[in-house]
C-alpha cells in the first residue's frame, strides 16, 4: 500500500529526462508530505549544492541567491561547517547538563544589544521564539491582547500564526479575540514621515483592547516591517509607537529573525537604526547559517517573571552543537566586517535600481535598508497601480536566467533581494545586469 501512494508518475513521451524527474519529485513530495507544500516558481528549482552566493540544481545549473537569508555568512560556510563537525564530534546533548558553550555565547550575544538586554533563551526556530516573547506579555502585564500589523508574518504556531492575517486557519482555538491588526506602513502610498500615523493606530488599537476586557499585552513588529515591503523610513521611526507601548504598561517585542545580524548595515540590529530598545528581541534562521539554532534576548526582569510563570524547556534549543554555529557566525560577521558589506552594497544597489527606475516606468518605487533591497511594481506611476501579476512574470523570469529571488509586500507586487552578507558588488552588477534584461523583453501585463 506504501509503495503505490510513492510510486513515480508514468512517463510522458514528450517529457525531456529533466523534466521527468521533476515531475516525479513532486509526485513524491504530495505523497509523502501532503497537499498545499509550496515550492517557488511555477518551474521548482532542484537544489543540491550551496558555496557562498551559489546555488547549483540537479543538472548542474549555477544560481545567483538574491534571496535566502539562513545562510547568513554564505551557504556551506568553511568555517560554520567546521564548528558544528567539530562539536558534534565531541558531544551534543541538552541543557539540563552544564556546559560552557550557550554560556559563551548568550555573553557574546547580549554583548551586541544594549542595556538592559542582557539574557536570553535559545530555541530552535523562530516561531518557538515568538511564541515565548507572548507568554512573556502575559506574565508581565497579566493581559493578553496583542497588535500586530496587517500584512506581517511571525512564524507557525498556533498562537503565532494568529498574528499573521494572510495565514489565520480556518479551524483553530479561538485565539483571533485577542488580535487587533493596524494598517501596515507603506512609504509609497501612506505619508507617515515621522511614525506618528502609525503609532496612532497602534494607541486605536490598544484603547479598543483595553474597552474589551482583554487588556494589551504587547505591539510585535519586525523593526525593518519586511514582510510588509520594507517601506522607507527615517531613523527613530518606530520610535513614537513604542512610546503609546510603553504608557499603556505593554512590552515592545521586535522580530529580528530577518533584520538582525548586521544586515540592515547600519546597526547590527534594525531596532537600533530605529532608536527604540525593546523589552524583547527574537530571532532565527540566520543565527546558524542554516543550522536549526533561534532564540530571544530579554531584561532580567521578564526573564525572571517569565521563568515564575512557565514552566518551558526546549530539549534541543542551546545544544552545543547549535551554540558552535552560532558562535561561528558572530566570528565570521566580525572577521570578514559583513555589516560593513551590507551597507556599502546596499547603497549601490539603491543607485542601480534607480538608474533602472529611469528606464523601466514599471518600476514606482525603491527602497533598500542595507542587505535588503527591492523594487514596487506599478501599472502605472500616477495611481499608483499594484502589478502583482507582472512581479510574478519578473521573479520567474529571473529564475529561468540563474537569479534566486522573490516578491512580498501587501500588494505582493515588490521585488525581496535579500541575499547572503557576502554577496558582493560583482554578485549585484550580475543581478541588476540581468533584471535589466528581463524587464525590457517584458511587457508589463495586468
Amino acid at each position: 500500500m506504501r509503495g503505490r501512494l510513492i510510486q513515480s508518475v508514468p512517463a510522458r513521451p514528450n517529457l525531456s529526462a529533466k523534466a521527468h524527474a521533476m515531475t516525479d519529485l513532486v509526485a513524491r513530495r504530495r505523497a509523502l508530505l501532503g497537499p498545499n507544500v509550496s515550492t517557488f516558481y511555477d518551474d521548482p528549482v532542484h537544489i543540491v549544492r550551496g558555496e557562498g552566493v551559489w546555488m547549483w540544481d540537479a543538472g548542474g545549473r549555477k544560481y545567483l541567491d538574491c534571496y535566502n537569508n539562513v545562510p547568513h555568512v554564505g551557504h556551506c560556510n568553511p568555517r560554520v561547517v567546521e564548528a558544528i563537525c567539530k562539536q558534534a564530534a565531541t558531544l551534543n546533548t541538552h541543557t539540563r547538563y552544564l556546559h560552557e558553550g550557550i554560556l559563551d555565547y548568550v555573553e557574546r550575544l547580549t554583548a551586541t544589544c544594549e542595556d538592559p538586554l542582557e539574557t536570553a533563551i535559545l530555541t530552535c526556530t523562530g516561531s518557538e521564539a515568538n511564541d515565548i516573547a507572548l507568554r512573556m506579555a502575559e506574565a508581565m502585564t497579566g493581559k493578553r491582547g496583542i497588535v500586530a500589523t496587517d500584512a506581517t508574518y511571525h512564524g507557525n504556531t498556533t498562537l503565532v500564526s494568529h498574528l499573521s492575517k494572510s495565514n489565520v486557519p480556518e479551524v483553530g482555538f479561538g485565539l483571533g479575540q485577542y488580535l487587533r491588526h493596524v494598517e501596515a506602513p507603506d512609504s509609497y502610498r501612506i505619508a507617515d514621515p515621522d511614525g506618528q500615523r502609525f503609532a496612532a493606530k497602534v494607541q486605536e488599537a490598544i484603547d479598543d483592547l483595553e474597552r474589551s476586557g482583554i487588556g494589551f499585552a504587547a505591539l510585535i513588529v519586525c523593526p525593518l516591517f519586511l514582510n510588509e515591503g520594507f517601506p522607507t523610513q527615517a531613523e527613530g521611526w518606530l520610535r513614537p509607537a513604542a512610546e503609546a507601548v510603553r504608557r499603556a504598561g505593554g512590552l515592545l517585542i521586535c522580530d529580528e529573525v530577518q533584520s538582525g545580524f548586521g544586515r540592515s548595515g547600519s546597526h547590527f540590529w534594525a531596532h537600533q537604526r530605529q532608536g527604540v530598545t525593546p523589552d524583547v528581541v527574537t530571532m532565527g534562521k540566520p543565527m546558524g547559517n542554516g543550522h536549526p539554532v533561534a532564540g530571544l534576548v530579554t531584561t532580567a526582569e521578564i526573564m525572571a517573571r517569565f521563568r515564575k510563570s512557565f514552566r518551558y524547556f526546549n530539549t534541543f534549543g542551546g545544544n552545543p552543537v547549535s551554540c558552535a554555529a552560532a558562535m561561528a557566525v558572530l566570528d565570521e560577521l566580525q572577521e570578514r566586517n559583513l555589516q560593513a558589506n551590507a551597507a556599502r552594497i546596499g547603497q549601490l544597489a539603491q543607485q542601480r535600481l534607480v538608474e533602472l527606475a529611469g528606464r523601466h516606468p514599471v518600476i514606482g518605487d525603491v527602497r533598500q535598508s542595507g542587505m535588503v533591497f527591492g523594487a514596487e511594481f506599478v501599472l502605472d506611476r500616477q495611481e499608483r497601480t499594484p502589478a502583482a501579476a507582472y512581479a510574478d512574470l519578473v521573479v520567474n523570469k529571473m529564475r529561468q536566467r540563474g537569479i534566486i529571488l522573490s516578491k512580498l509586500g501587501r500588494h505582493k507586487n515588490t521585488l525581496k533581494i535579500r541575499p547572503p552578507m557576502p554577496f558582493g558588488a560583482e554578485h549585484l552588477d550580475l543581478l541588476m545586469t540581468t533584471l535589466d534584461e528581463v524587464l525590457t523583453e517584458t511587457p508589463v501585463i495586468a
